[in-house]
């Protein structure tokens, strides 16, 4: 989530999908390459909480959220998870995700925009290399 470029994106990657990461908020520009035949799984919004007292997770007020690959409209999904560990500590956590099936080979813009109503907001550009190999 700190990476600004995008440099780290291929750390700590699953063989079976490649996650992009979200933000703590405000505009990032990133640039990376996914391997051909990888699906992609990224935040629009999310959050994640101690549990606590509570399981229920920290909801944000939404004011607009969106994602394009390329100027096409992407659908969004909200997910809240089972209490996890991270540490020692037990949490939560609530989003808005989509996902991309598989990329053929080439150049891909991702764009993603969200915006609550007290003002927090994230746009995030991702620059996309799919390689033959």
């Amino acid at each position: 989530m700190l990476d600004e470029t995008g440099e780290f994106a291929d750390r700590q990657q699953p063989e079976h999908v490649w996650f992009l990461a979200g933000t703590y908020g405000g505009r990032v520009e990133r640039r990376c390459s996914v391997p051909l035949g990888r699906p992609i799984f990224f935040p629009v919004f999310n959050t994640q909480r101690p549990a606590l007292f509570s399981t229920r997770p920290a909801v944000m007020d939404v004011a607009e959220a969106t994602a394009f690959l390329n100027g096409t409209v992407l659908p969004l999904h909200e997910y809240t998870s089972p209490p996890f560990r991270m540490g020692l500590v037990r949490r939560v956590a609530w989003g808005l995700w989509s996902g991309l099936a598989p990329l053929a080979q080439g150049q891909y813009v991702l764009e993603i925009k969200a915006s609550t109503g007290d003002g927090f907001w994230v746009d995030t550009t991702y620059h996309l290399d799919v390689p033959p190999f």
